[in-house]
C-alpha cells in the first residue's frame, strides 16, 4: 500500500520524490485546448430533411464556445455516395449538397474563427470511393496510369493474392465486374484503398490538404491512417476464424516503414501551417510511440485506443468482453505512463464509431448522473488533450435495439450475420449489437424534449433515442447540476489561469492504483498538485490522504466528507481536490 507524505510517495521501497510537471515541455497553441466532435449528420437539421447540415453547426457554435471548445472535429462532409456515412469521399474538394455548400464551410470557418475555435475536418486518404473519378479512370484500364492509384490483381491457379479480412467482414478483395480483375479494400467494397507506394497518389493527397489548409483549416483527422502501408507482396497469414480469412488488424503488425509516407505527409503539410493533427493509429509499437507524437512526430497527438480496444475478440463483436472497472484504470494508467516524456494522447470514452461510454465502462448501476460525471472527471483531468463526442456532455445512453432492421451501421449488419453464422439466437445477437453497434454514438443529438428531439422538423435519418424526453440539453442547460454543467465546469477548470499549467502540463502519478474500484492519481505542478479519486463501488471508500499540506476541493459530484486526513468517497463518488 502506498501513501502520500509531502511530496514523496512511501512504499516498501522507501522514498521517491514525485516528479515536478512538465514545465520545460516545447509549449504549443493546440495543447491546452478542448476539442469536441461533431458527427454532422446526426447534430443539427436546419431545413427539414431530417439530416443534420452545416448551418446547424453554425447555429450551434456559442453552445459549444461555452462549453469552452477551443478545437472542433467534423466527421466528413464531402461528397459521397455515404455507403460508410461519409468515409467514402468521391470528391475531396466539394461539400455534399446534404450538408450545405461550400460557402456554408467558408460562413462556419469565419463563426468558428470569432469564437477562437479551430476547424478540423476528417483526412481519409487509405481509401476513397468507388465512385471517385480516380477509381473510375482506373476501372477503365486497371493496368494505366490511375489503375496504379489503387491495388489491382488477378487471381492465380485460382487462388486471391492473400486471405485477408476487410474490417466489415469478408475478402478485401471485390471483382471488377466483367473482368477477371479484382481490387483491394480494407473496409467496405465501396471503399477501395489507394496505393500510396505511388508518389503520384501522395502528391495529390497533399495538395488537397494544403488546399483546406490555405482555406483556413486548422488541421486534421487522420482517419484510419495505419493501414495506408500494406506488408507487400501479397501473402497470406494464418486463418482466425472459420472463413478462412485473417484479420486487418493482425495483417498491419506485419507491416514496416510507414514512417517515410507520415513523414513526408508532416513535412509537406502540417508542418507548414502549423495545423494541428490528430491520428486514428492501432498497433503502434511502444517503441515508435515518439515517431507518431513525439517533438517532431507525424502528428500532433493520436488517440488513446487501449480501453476501446481492451476486450476486444478476432472473432467478432459476440466474443467481446466489456473491460472491468479496474482493467479500464489500468489501461489509462499504462498510457500515461508510455506517454510520458515523449508526448500528450488524445483522451476519450467515444466516438462516432463506439458505443457510448457511460453504457460502455461504467455498470448499470452507475448509469446515472453521479457514475456518469464520475467517468467524465476521471479521463478529462489525465494528461493529454480531452475529446468529447457530440451528446456525451449531456450523458446520452446506448440504443435498446431489437431487431436488426432499426440499424444503419454497415458494420453492426455484418457483426449480426456473424452472430446468426455461429449458432446465435435472433435475441442474444440483438443484444451484442445494441452493447456495441456504432449507431449508438449517430443517434440524433438530443437538444430538447420537442418532437425529435429538436434535431429536426423532419423524419430523422437515424432513430432518435426515445430517452431524449429526460435526457437533453435545455433541461440540462436550466439544471446547475445537470451533466451539461458538470462538464462545464470540468472545461473551465482546465482552462483556468490558476490550474492551467498543471492540468495540460503536469504528469500523472498514480495513487493507490492496485486499490479495487478506486481511481484516483495526482496532476503534479511546481507549487501544487492537483488530486482526483472517484470510487467505481456500490460502497463507501476511505482513501487515505496523509498529506500535510492544505487542501481545496475543486470539483466534486457530491458533498465531500473527511475522516481525518482520509477520504469518505460514497459510491460513484468523485472529489477534485487542489494539495498545497
Amino acid at each position: 500500500m502506498k501513501k502520500i507524505v509531502d511530496r514523496c510517495i512511501v512504499n516498501a521501497s522507501g522514498c521517491i520524490k514525485l516528479q515536478k510537471g512538465s514545465a520545460d515541455m516545447k509549449r504549443k497553441w493546440w495543447q491546452n485546448k478542448i476539442a469536441y466532435q461533431i458527427y454532422p449528420k446526426s447534430f443539427q437539421d436546419t431545413n427539414g430533411d431530417g439530416i443534420g447540415d452545416i448551418p446547424g453547426i453554425i447555429k450551434r457554435l456559442d453552445y459549444l464556445q461555452e462549453l469552452g471548445i477551443g478545437i472542433l472535429w467534423i466527421s466528413p462532409v464531402y461528397v459521397s455516395p455515404c455507403a460508410d456515412q461519409g468515409y467514402d469521399i468521391a470528391d475531396y474538394y466539394a461539400i455534399d449538397p446534404m450538408f450545405g455548400t461550400m460557402a456554408d464551410m467558408e460562413e462556419l470557418l469565419k463563426e468558428a474563427d470569432k469564437r477562437n475555435i479551430k476547424i478540423v475536418m476528417d483526412l481519409v486518404v487509405n481509401h476513397c470511393s468507388d465512385e471517385h473519378e480516380w477509381f473510375r479512370k482506373a476501372c477503365e484500364d486497371p493496368e494505366g496510369e490511375y489503375g496504379k492509384y489503387f491495388y489491382f490483381a488477378k487471381k492465380e491457379n485460382g487462388k486471391l493474392p492473400c486471405n485477408w479480412r476487410s474490417y466489415f467482414g469478408g475478402s478485401v478483395w471485390e471483382p471488377l465486374a466483367g473482368t477477371d480483375w479484382y481490387y483491394f479494400h480494407s473496409f467496405h467494397k465501396k471503399q477501395p484503398d489507394l496505393n500510396w507506394e505511388n508518389p503520384k497518389v501522395r502528391e495529390e493527397v497533399y495538395k488537397m490538404m494544403n488546399w483546406w489548409l490555405e482555406k483556413g483549416l486548422g488541421g486534421y483527422r487522420v482517419d484510419a491512417i495505419i493501414n495506408i502501408k500494406k506488408p507487400l507482396p501479397f501473402q497470406d497469414y494464418p486463418a482466425d476464424r472459420t472463413d478462412g480469412l485473417c484479420d486487418m488488424s493482425e495483417v498491419l503488425k506485419h507491416a514496416s516503414g510507414i514512417g517515410d509516407f507520415l513523414g513526408e505527409m508532416r513535412d509537406e503539410t502540417f508542418h507548414k501551417y502549423d495545423a494541428f493533427a490528430v491520428g486514428e493509429v492501432f498497433n503502434e509499437k511502444e517503441e515508435e510511440l515518439k515517431d507518431f507524437m513525439g517533438e517532431n512526430g507525424y502528428f500532433s497527438t493520436i488517440f488513446d485506443f487501449s480501453q476501446t480496444n481492451a476486450g476486444k475478440s478476432p472473432k467478432g463483436w459476440y466474443d467481446n468482453r466489456i473491460p472491468t472497472v479496474d482493467e479500464y484504470k489500468q489501461c489509462c494508467f499504462n498510457s500515461q505512463r508510455k506517454a510520458k516524456g515523449i508526448g500528450m494522447y488524445s483522451n476519450i470514452i467515444e466516438n462516432h464509431d463506439e458505443p457510448r461510454g457511460v453504457s460502455y465502462y461504467l455498470p448499470e448501476v452507475a448509469r446515472h448522473d453521479m457514475g456518469k460525471k464520475l467517468l467524465a472527471a476521471e479521463y478529462f483531468l489525465l494528461k493529454g488533450l480531452p475529446f468529447i463526442y457530440q451528446g456525451q456532455e449531456l450523458g446520452m445512453e446506448n440504443m435498446a435495439y431489437t431487431s436488426i432492421d432499426q440499424v444503419n451501421d454497415i458494420s453492426s449488419i455484418a457483426e449480426y450475420e456473424e452472430c446468426m453464422r455461429v449458432g446465435m439466437s435472433k435475441e442474444d445477437a440483438m443484444k451484442v449489437i445494441s452493447q456495441y453497434s456504432r449507431d449508438n454514438g449517430r443517434t440524433p443529438f438530443q437538444w430538447d424534449d420537442t418532437e425529435n428531439a429538436g434535431f429536426t422538423t423532419g423524419t430523422p435519418w437515424l432513430q432518435v433515442n426515445p430517452n431524449y424526453v429526460r435526457i437533453n440539453a435545455k433541461e440540462q442547460e436550466q439544471n446547475s447540476e445537470s451533466m451539461l454543467n458538470f462538464y462545464r465546469r470540468l472545461s473551465s477548470l482546465r482552462r483556468s489561469e490558476k490550474y492551467e499549467d498543471i492540468l495540460v502540463y503536469g504528469e500523472t502519478i498514480p495513487y493507490l492504483e492496485e486499490e479495487h474500484g478506486l481511481m484516483a492519481y495526482f496532476r503534479k505542478g511546481d507549487r501544487q498538485d492537483i488530486f482526483v479519486a472517484g470510487n467505481f463501488l456500490e460502497e463507501e471508500k476511505v482513501v487515505p490522504l496523509q498529506d500535510s499540506r492544505e487542501k481545496q476541493v475543486l470539483l466534486s459530484n457530491a458533498d465531500v466528507d473527511w475522516a481525518g486526513e482520509s477520504l469518505i468517497l460514497k459510491p460513484f463518488q468523485v472529489v477534485v481536490l487542489s494539495v498545497g
